[in-house]
């Protein structure tokens, strides 16, 4: 692969750093560094402000490696296309879980030792849907994809436009507050499935009288 060699060549010859490159074609530094390592690779966007920012084409910057950067990037579309089904199907699974948890101690009242297995199935379920998450949440990092639109726009295989006022407010946002949003919508997610099955408890317990 030659791409991320000549984004650094060209990079040097302008005297620039990877924070500024960064900077003009809004994306991260460490997508920059990713790129020029070769780890991940431009869309078509990213591509095109690069031929701008070098004052060359996208033919010339790329020089037969578009094959490679597309398989690459169709192989993580398609990874976090399966992943996110995962990531659904085990949420539906945990609730569940967790509304046959609050039956067998609401209704059945069983003790909480012949309960506990229930628990344990819904915290695994939980963290197989988390272990998904965070692997879809690697491969944003990589396509520095911040928002419900660049993620969609890569999702359907077009253009991701970076250049949106909600983009550049998004990348403004620290590191740990962006972790503080994501364990809360966590935090929210669990107390929706014990309410939903404490809900449906509740609904049993009127319908059998």
């Amino acid at each position: 692969m030659e791409l991320g060699s000549h984004i650094k060549t060209r990079r040097a010859e302008l005297g620039i750093s990877q924070d500024e490159l960064a900077g003009r074609i809004y994306v991260s530094r460490q997508t920059i560094s990713s790129w020029e390592n070769d780890k991940t690779y431009p869309d078509v966007q990213s591509l095109l402000l690069l031929s701008q920012v070098f004052g060359t084409t996208i033919d010339e910057l790329v020089r037969g490696d578009v094959d490679a950067m597309k398989e690459t990037v169709e192989k993580d579309v398609r990874l976090v296309k399966r992943l996110s089904c995962v990531m659904l199907g085990f949420v539906v699974l945990m609730i569940l879980a967790m509304v046959w948890w609050t039956y067998q101690a609401s209704v059945a009242d069983l003790p909480l030792e012949q309960t506990l297995p229930t628990v344990v199935l819904a915290v695994v379920l939980w963290g197989i849907a988390a272990f998904a998450s965070v692997w879809v949440d690697r491969i944003k990092r990589e396509h520095d994809l911040v928002t419900y639109q660049e993620v969609l726009a890569f999702w359907s295989g077009k253009p991701v436009d970076r250049d949106t006022e909600r983009s550049r407010r998004e990348r403004l946002i620290p590191r740990w507050m962006k972790v503080v949003r994501v364990t809360g919508l966590a935090l929210i997610g669990a107390a929706v499935g014990y309410f939903f099955g404490c809900g449906v408890t509740w609904l049993m317990e009127t319908l059998l009288g």
